[in-house]
């Protein structure tokens, strides 16, 4: 069982090619997905996966979680994850597309009109789940790209990536996988406050600790990292030691009371309290159910 589970764990990269004629890959799936191997993979490409009809868990990065009909994610370049397919119950009616990074990035000369879709992407290196309205637009314009040419699909691909950059109905699925490019003083701001809580978060963080990290007062600080995360800092904090208890908790080597304490919670009720909150189960059963999988 733990050899199977360790092996699962290791991703493996995942070849993409694109459509013929065309800088992106589409594909339409009415039944079970035969391209979402149930391996630990990555690969180069975005992915952006909508799923019009199907339940089940989903794998992305550190996180797992559950979903259901007319889930959408958007995944960057390498981040590690199990297809749907993986973790699907009931039918699978889904749609994916994938394309590089550089279609945006490379252009010959700076293209302002990309800089939204280039920052999206940016923050999709941890994996985000879009919700809402936003889910039922986009779902909508990606079953219209199904009979589109080559040039029609990018073209209309721009208007998705360009939507979903303007969106705020979304959730950053990995707080402990952001990779930001450090393009201006706030990104680095950003980075630092991010890197001290991935080196420090088996210990007490004050605010009073990580102001002085992002060299600001503390109230703003808050009213900073809220608008840019859309979570309080102590949200943040909380959510990033849920994941590395998932982490801990895959690797069956602990046991749960251990792995709250080591993650930097010192009370064990709140440590249950916060990761029936982050993934909709207790620890005792969220690892369960997990086992259960992958067996």
């Amino acid at each position: 069982m733990e050899n199977k589970q360790q092996n699962q764990l290791i991703p493996r990269l995942k070849k993409v090619e694109p459509d013929f004629g065309s800088s992106i890959r589409y594909s339409r799936f009415t039944e079970r997905n035969p391209d979402a191997k149930a391996f630990w993979h990555y690969h180069p490409e975005v992915e952006l996966v909508y799923i019009e009809k199907g339940y089940g868990n989903r794998y992305v990065g550190n996180h797992i979680s559950s979903f259901d009909d007319g889930d959408l994610i958007l995944m960057g370049p390498n981040v590690p994850h199990f297809g749907y397919e993986f973790g699907l119950q009931g039918i699978n009616e889904e749609i994916v597309v994938q394309f590089k990074e550089e279609l945006f990035k490379n252009a010959a000369h700076p293209v302002p009109e990309f800089e939204a879709i280039i920052d999206l992407i940016t923050k999709a290196r941890s994996g985000i789940s879009f919700f809402g309205e936003t889910k039922k637009t986009i779902g909508a314009e990606l079953l219209l790209m199904e009979d589109k040419n080559p040039l029609e699909r990018l073209s209309k691909l721009i208007d998705v990536l360009s939507l979903l950059a303007q969106s705020e109905e979304y959730q950053v699925l990995n707080a402990d996988g952001v990779t930001l490019v450090i393009q201006n003083q706030s990104d680095d701001r950003i980075n630092k406050v991010y890197q001290y809580v991935k080196d420090n978060y088996e210990s007490e963080i004050t605010l009073v600790e990580i102001s002085k990290i992002a060299i600001m007062t503390v109230p703003s600080f808050c009213r900073y990292f809220k608008k840019y995360t859309k979570q309080t800092f102590t949200q943040f904090v909380n959510e990033f030691r849920i994941r590395q208890a998932i982490r801990l908790i895959a690797s069956g080597n602990k046991s749960i009371s251990e792995i709250s304490f080591d993650v930097g919670f010192n009370n064990f009720s709140h440590f249950n309290k916060q990761f029936k909150k982050v993934t909709g189960k207790s620890p005792s059963k969220y690892k369960s159910s997990m086992y259960q999988i992958l067996k």
